[in-house]
């Protein structure tokens, strides 16, 4: 098990050499010290902490509004998300644009820009990404039930030393090492 982990976190550290010359990956204690910045500006200029379920859920009761408005009245889910049909009013979507736009910055100067399927050797391109829908999905699920996706529970609930988002975040943690060993031949 310790020489799988040692194999996976020394190809995570090797520079990509997708578009040209071998860049190195950003510091990842670096990236997560100004992470912490940007949650302490975002505590400061916005009064909350960071997370990306509310905007989903903006887009979703926006597109729901456009066929039947009087449903999403009617919805008292929808309702809170809806801010008279007008979702740019949601901040969570700019959230999830700059988060779009900060990956294909960090791809453009990491030189690592390329349409790929990241998989193993075993698996297919589709089900590689069969099996990245399905847990996409379960992760959805997931974050509609606890209230908060992962950077919402772990980032913002853990600065404010909350006891149930330490503890989904170690549920998190536990499970991914235990489901490892049964989804480790999709990348070895």
């Amino acid at each position: 098990m310790s020489h799988t982990l040692t194999r996976g976190v020394a190809a995570a550290a090797r520079p990509s050499r997708v578009g040209g010359a071998a860049r190195t990956y950003w510091n990842p204690c670096a990236v997560g010290f100004l992470l912490g910045l940007v949650l302490l500006a975002t505590y400061m200029v916005a009064g909350r902490g960071l997370g990306a379920t509310a905007a989903f859920a903006a887009v979703a009761a926006w597109l729901t509004g456009l066929v039947s408005p009087e449903q999403v009245q009617a919805n008292a889910v929808h309702v809170r998300y809806w801010n008279e049909g007008a979702p740019l009013q949601s901040w969570t979507l700019f959230l999830l644009v700059g988060a779009a736009i900060g990956a294909f910055v960090s791809g453009w100067q990491g030189r690592r820009l390329a349409w790929t399927v990241e998989r193993g050797p075993n698996v297919s391109d589709n089900t590689r990404l069969w099996l990245a829908f399905a847990g996409g999905f379960i992760a959805a699920y997931g974050a509609k039930i606890a209230k908060g996706c992962t950077s919402g529970q772990a980032l913002t609930g853990g600065a404010m030393l909350n006891v149930g988002s330490l503890v989904f975040m170690g549920a998190v943690f536990a499970s991914a090492y235990a489901l490892a060993w049964f989804v480790r031949k999709e990348w070895l």
